[in-house]
């Protein structure tokens, strides 16, 4: 089949996920476009050396006229975070670039492309993109919690000895300091991750889903202490909700979209999980939170709205 992606930035993220979005063969086009035209150049030449080996396919750096054909636009282009700061600290700075930099010059090619935003504060950032590219909900994805339940998933199958594929369990909410753990719906084999699960040697009490929450919040900040910067993770991320769109798979994933009334919230973009396919967003999936982790739905919504509104009064 094929298919073109445009990745906006080649900076770690962006390199990251084009070289996972190469090495898993989703597509059979993949340009890199940034504003330093000679980094995304090296950038998909270095890649582009690797094809003999994996599936073969077009890697090659661009302008903006590239994602005109484009069935994904990826925007990863945006400044870092920084140790010991939060995401919502990047808040004026990238806003700033996606508004007066990337999304004229996108209005000017653009024609039917889903957008997945993945620059930081990723959530506000697909809010402005969705308003100012005047597009419908479903269309501008952010890469909301995917990666945060990645991290919740890993460390779950830590604890338990277990899979990481056996495990079903849900960060959502703000993709930053907000965030919940959807434990009501988590579960290992069907258990319901609650009480003593004698055959895994653990319980899930209040104290140990607690520390679990504070090992996956700051499973990033620990990574950019030893390392500088977070971009594996977030890159297979990006290609597991790439092939979602590519492959119409209908796949259910925490991202983050428009939210239109779910649990009282709305004109936000917010993470739960969405069925992902062609159209992008699809279907917005209600797992059934309990009223507590309702309340944490519309606080990480509120915190946003406030961040929004923030950049609209500045």
């Amino acid at each position: 089949m094929s298919s073109k992606i445009a990745m906006i930035g080649a900076g770690f993220v962006g390199a990251a996920a084009s070289y996972a979005i190469a090495l898993s063969g989703i597509t059979s086009d993949l340009v890199l476009i940034d504003v330093l035209k000679e980094k995304a150049m090296g950038e998909a030449l270095d890649i582009g050396h690797t094809l003999q080996f994996i599936k073969d396919m077009k890697i090659r750096s661009g302008d903006m006229d590239e994602i005109s054909d484009a069935d994904i636009i990826v925007i990863t282009a945006g400044t870092a975070r920084k140790p010991g700061e939060t995401r919502l600290d990047l808040l004026k700075r990238n806003v700033g670039i996606l508004r007066n930099s990337i999304i004229p010059e996108m209005k000017k090619h653009y024609k039917d492309s889903i957008i997945l935003v993945v620059a930081n504060p990723v959530d506000i950032l697909a809010y402005f993109t969705q308003k100012d590219m005047g597009l419908p909900t479903g269309k501008v994805i952010s890469s909301g919690t995917n990666l945060d339940t990645m991290r919740l998933v890993y460390r779950l199958s830590e604890v338990m000895g277990v899979s990481t594929k056996s495990i079903t369990a849900y960060i959502l909410g703000e993709h930053g300091e907000s965030a919940f753990a959807a434990w009501s719906s988590a579960n290992v084999a069907g258990r319901k991750l609650s009480g003593e699960l004698k055959e895994f040697g653990v319980t899930f009490d209040d104290a140990s889903k607690d520390q679990i929450m504070v090992d996956v919040k700051n499973g990033g900040a620990s990574i950019i202490k030893n390392k500088g910067a977070t971009y594996y993770g977030i890159g297979v991320s990006i290609v597991a909700i790439c092939r979602g769109i590519l492959f119409d798979e209908k796949v259910v994933l925490p991202v983050g979209t428009m939210m239109d009334g779910l649990y009282g919230v709305t004109d936000v973009n917010v993470s739960m999980p969405s069925v992902i396919g062609r159209r992008g967003v699809e279907k917005v999936v209600d797992i059934g939170l309990s009223d507590a982790e309702a309340a944490l739905f519309r606080k990480s919504a509120d915190v946003l709205k406030q961040s929004i509104k923030e950049v609209l009064e500045a």
